[in-house]
């Protein structure tokens, strides 16, 4: 399939009218404000060319001072009057555009927020925000000016052609004549700048991403230390490059073709006079002020029209832009809300989990990670995964936490099913430790207060004890308002986990899921948080490890191995298996 099949495509999937409009339905009366000032506008601005005529035809031939003095006060008016008009339609305008982009870019956040993890696993991250900031940034002018400026010119265009038809119909259909020509090359022009709009914005989309990955503090370790500082430089220069060529040609492609529809209007009016000459001999003569009256409506018509087909132009443009922002409003998350959640309160849950012969494949064509797994944790208890890389482990713990959804078996916690419970009645329940914490870039206690902002900081510095960090928070200078940086590069691995680990127990969830979470402390510390999450009585803890250490002390351990479930017990009973589990101790 072409390039150009394959986005006319996206296109018809994505954008239609009923759906732009859509966009404006929120704040319908702010509108139909803003319609009647442009429709009262333009009534008021045809005015102008009858005064015209009237002068012409009669005060000034009359010598009707008086006349005169009215018909000219009157084009004042009208004059000011439409400026007055002019200066609601700019604040209407605005502020129904900024209300559009604004509900359209938190719409999109919050859709994005739904999405199921396997969306951001395929898509840059870089990519996702060139849509929120680019896309729907370049489309703000459009909703705010271009679109009034199309109204306006609607409305001008009807009141003006009624006013040329009431004039004279003859010279009238002279000037129509040069609507049809000029809207062809109109439509010709447009067709093509929309499609190097919309490859500018993929160019836009990896500049994006390459600036996301490389000027992050991983990427500048990443380049500097494999010598590619230059390379890289060529390579964003070259993309640049790519999005400086894009922008000339999606304001000139087609250009010469374009100039036409600024040369119809320019010979339109000695066209006009010509033939109002030779009316002015026939039996229903054209008056001079009926020919300088109707010019003047000509350029009235002409220009907003010239004006309109560029906003027709901007509007073909801004499709391509709205393609890309509806293709992410259509892509559906895997992971949906139930539509009758379980009621459920966190005081009344114990923390006991089922895992039910529960079976999951990343993608069918590759063997499953999972196959026929089931688990009993009774509540308060811990649980211990352990397996070599590659078995199954940290996908099960995205399965408790319902990052995806089992293919088949189920997982219960105190007997509801996972799927029956709303993302943050989850979350209130089941803790998740990730071995690669995220943290922000704010404070210490800012970090430790994220999944609580109302926690007090007597609190705040509980969970922190409990994670073995308060002592290094301590030694700070700024103690807890230590700023960590960004993903928090100003910590050690050991120090972001512990962190991770008490924000988590801010929470005092249920359930708690460690995966791989202290695999970057020293083994003097893992067995102190070991030991304080040992004397923590009434909650389930489930560990996925690599070092046998962290999960020796379990009630329960499993062994996975290629996604499947192959042992099972308490470490001195696995030892004495001489099975998997011993030879993982070995190794």
């Amino acid at each position: 399939m072409s390039d150009d099949h394959s986005y006319e495509d996206l296109v018809a999937q994505h954008v239609s009218l009923r759906r732009i409009l859509r966009l404006f339905r929120p704040h319908w009366p702010v509108v139909v404000a803003l319609l009647s000032l442009l429709a009262l506008g333009a009534v008021i601005e045809i005015a102008s060319p009858f005064l015209l005529r009237a002068i012409i035809d009669e005060a000034l031939p009359e010598r009707n001072m008086l006349l005169l003095a009215v018909l000219t006060g009157g084009s004042v008016a009208v004059a000011a009057v439409a400026s007055v008009l002019h200066v609601f339609q700019i604040e209407l305008s605005a502020r129904t555009g900024q209300a559009v982009m604004h509900d359209l870019r938190s719409r999109l956040y919050g859709h994005l927020q739904s999405l199921s993890l396997s969306f951001f696993t395929s898509h840059r991250s870089g990519e996702i925000q060139s849509r929120i900031a680019n896309d729907i940034g370049g489309l703000q002018a459009v909703v705010t000016n271009t679109a009034t400026d199309l109204i306006r010119s609607i409305g001008v265009l009807a009141t003006t052609a009624i006013a040329m038809l009431a004039l004279d119909w003859r010279l009238a259909l002279l000037s129509f004549a040069a609507i049809p020509p000029t809207t062809w090359i109109a439509h010709r022009v447009s067709a093509l700048r929309e499609k190097i709009a919309y490859q500018r914005q993929m160019r836009l989309a990896d500049l994006s991403s390459m600036a996301m990955e490389f000027l992050s503090v991983s990427g500048i370790i990443l380049a500097r230390t494999s010598g590619r500082r230059k390379a890289l430089a060529e390579r964003f220069a070259a993309t640049s490059g790519d999005v400086a060529r894009l922008e000339v040609e999606a304001m000139t492609r087609g250009h010469w073709l374009w100039s036409l529809v600024f040369f119809v209007p320019a010979i339109l009016p000695a066209s006009t006079l010509m033939l109002g000459g030779a009316l002015m001999h026939q039996v229903n003569p054209v008056t001079i002020g009926t020919l300088v009256a109707l010019i003047a409506l000509q350029e009235q018509l002409l220009w907003p029209f010239v004006e309109l087909l560029e906003s027709g132009q901007q509007l073909r443009s801004a499709r391509a832009l709205m393609t890309r922002v509806f293709e992410y409003f259509d892509t559906q998350p895997d992971i949906l809300e139930p539509k009758r959640p379980a009621t459920i309160e966190r005081s009344h849950m114990a923390g006991a989990i089922r895992i039910a012969n529960v079976s999951f494949a990343y993608d069918k064509a590759v063997p499953p990670a999972l196959t026929n797994v089931s688990i009993d944790i009774p509540a308060g208890t811990h649980l211990g995964i352990v397996g070599a890389t590659g078995s199954g482990k940290t996908t099960l713990g995205y399965l408790l936490a319902r990052l995806y959804d089992v293919d088949s078996g189920s997982i219960q916690l105190d007997g509801m099913d996972v799927r029956d419970m709303t993302g943050e009645q989850l979350a209130g329940i089941l803790g998740v430790v990730p071995q690669e914490p995220f943290l922000l870039h704010t404070t210490i206690a800012e970090n430790i207060r994220f999944g609580r902002p109302e926690a007090s900081d007597a609190d705040v510095r509980v969970a922190a004890e409990a994670a073995q960090i308060a002592g290094l928070i301590a030694t700070l200078p700024s103690g807890y308002d230590t700023l960590v940086g960004e993903r928090g590069y100003r910590l050690s691995g050991g120090e972001k986990q512990r962190l991770a680990l008490a924000r988590v127990l801010l929470r005092d969830p249920a359930i708690l899921l460690l995966d791989e979470a202290t695999s970057a402390l020293d083994v003097q510390t893992e067995e102190a948080i070991v030991a304080a999450l040992a004397r923590s009585r009434g909650r389930t803890i489930v560990t996925i490890a690599h070092r046998i250490s962290t999960v020796r002390d379990a009630d329960q351990i499993v062994v996975l191995d290629r996604g499947r479930l192959v042992e099972r017990g308490t470490h001195d009973e696995l030892l004495g298996r001489r099975g998997r589990y011993a030879a993982l101790v070995r190794s």
